[in-house]
């Protein structure tokens, strides 16, 4: 309840928050949000507080760490995609400056707004949210299909899912007029 009143769709420009996101969702593929929620600070101790340099760095023993780490999913393709991701998710930022930069460009840096009113019309996955797995897919990241990026864009504030009659749903309108640099200068 805490994490949908306070942080759910909260839009996030932070290059490591959204890495810690990616590799959340990823791990939360098969299971419930809430277990991984629940296992999330031990994520955060395991995963080097979700610094994607120090986990491009993992390894072989690191590997065998977090498989035998009973506080998060011991699962060696889940850890071994986030290994990867993080090499993967440094790519990326060279390339555009920012993760934020680059993730934030498929919806024109601003929160997609949706009006749903009960949690049959909230989608599993979207177009965007295939073209930004597609797109990720082809620069090497795992763990990534349509489903988990949709997740991940919920949960990061890309999209605004709150149903119709949730109160976070008009707290966290954002007309799609204003610039995500506008938001980022509104927030300091």
């Amino acid at each position: 309840m805490r994490y949908h009143d306070e942080e759910w769709g909260v839009p996030v420009h932070d290059d490591r928050r959204l890495f810690e996101f990616l590799v959340l969702e990823g791990a939360q593929a098969g299971l419930s949000w809430s277990t991984i929620l629940n296992k999330r600070d031990n994520y955060r101790s395991a995963f080097a507080r979700f610094d994607p340099a120090k986990v491009a760095r993992f390894g072989a023993r690191d590997v065998k760490r977090l498989m035998a780490d009973a506080g998060i999913v011991r699962n060696r393709l889940k850890i071994e995609s986030a290994i990867g991701n993080a090499r993967a998710f440094l790519e990326v930022r060279r390339e555009f400056g920012s993760f934020d930069a680059y993730l934030w460009r498929f919806v024109d840096g601003r929160p997609l707004q949706n009006l749903r009113r009960n949690m049959k019309q909230v989608p599993a996955r979207t177009p965007v949210s295939d073209a930004i797995s597609k797109d990720l897919k082809l620069r090497g990241f795992r763990f990534v299909g349509s489903t988990i990026v949709y997740a991940t864009m919920q949960a990061v504030g890309m999209v605004n899912d709150h149903l119709s009659a949730c109160f976070r749903r008009r707290e966290l309108w954002l007309p799609r007029t204003r610039s995500s640099a506008k938001l980022r200068s509104e927030r300091k």
